[in-house]
């Protein structure tokens, strides 16, 4: 198991101290499975365009992970693990992947924002994602939207 970048320790400290709490561990991540990806994710998230995601409820059960929930926090990293910032979970949405809204795409801020670009991009990510496992992405799959927002800096 890798080791956290200093920067999410430095971060995680910093942002419960702000809080007058004991810094406890908080989970980190970098969206999506690429570095050019992962780091324009992380820096529309920065710019508060990017205030969703999205990923398969089977990635959830494959990573045996629990389901995220409203007041949940996480440090999003750019890809090389360097913290950019702590989000707070506002609401989450269990929806199949072909019932996702224009507005829901429109908050995840990729792309141009539409709900085309959202179905094509995630689409094609849903299959990298779900390829050495027993499930097939289809059109009624289930998706885990999670809308935040930035907490942290």
């Amino acid at each position: 198991m890798s080791s956290l970048h200093p920067s999410v320790v430095e971060l995680s400290r910093r942002y419960f101290t702000s809080k007058g709490e004991p810094p406890t561990e908080t989970v980190s991540f970098y969206f999506c499975d690429n570095e050019k990806d992962a780091n324009e994710c992380g820096q529309l998230v920065l710019q508060r365009e990017k205030r969703a995601t999205a990923t398969s409820l089977w990635w959830y059960e494959i990573n045996n992970e629990p389901l995220p929930k409203a007041g949940d926090n996480y440090i999003v990293t750019d890809w090389q693990g360097r913290a950019l910032c702590v989000i707070e979970v506002d609401k989450v949405e269990i929806t199949p992947f072909n019932e996702i809204t224009s507005e829901f795409a429109a908050i995840e801020g990729e792309g141009d924002k539409s709900l085309e670009h959202w179905k094509k991009v995630h689409w094609d990510y849903y299959h990298r994602e779900l390829a050495d496992s027993e499930f097939k992405p289809h059109k009624d799959m289930l998706i885990v939207c999670e809308h935040f927002h930035v907490v942290f800096q």
